[in-house]
């Protein structure tokens, strides 16, 4: 398991528990038996800004802005030695740990947050 998927797990919750227990229940009302579909749905309705804000410490930590205080608010060690295993997990393979390094590796968390179906404010994206 990587350092996205642990960020991910934390934020969005273990879901994969819930799609087998979903396969092996009975269909209740309508004749729907389980939907592939609404597994993706549950994760895209996942609003990323309004989990990190309700975590406790949220109000202490940069997370908005630091990559660092991100990893820490959402308990992911966020050590010189995750965050260069992180940003290779994202496609960078020169990260120094500079500020231009953690700013970028910030943005592209964030926009990993988002295609992996979290609700990202746009101000995290660009």
């Amino acid at each position: 398991m990587g350092i996205f998927s642990s960020i991910k797990r934390a934020i969005f919750g273990e879901k994969k528990e819930e799609a087998p227990a979903t396969t092996t229940a009975p269909s209740s009302g309508g004749g729907r038996g389980w939907d592939p579909d609404s597994t993706s749905q549950a994760i895209s309705e996942v609003d990323v800004e309004a989990r990190l804000d309700a975590m406790d410490g949220a109000d202490r930590l940069n997370w908005r802005t630091s990559i660092v205080d991100l990893m820490k608010l959402i308990g992911v060690d966020s050590s010189y030695e995750n965050r260069k295993e992180l940003a290779q997990e994202l496609g960078r393979t020169d990260y120094s740990g500079s500020a231009e390094d953690n700013i970028w590796l910030h943005k592209q968390t964030m926009q990993e947050l988002a295609k992996n179906g979290g609700k990202v404010p746009a101000e995290f994206l660009d």
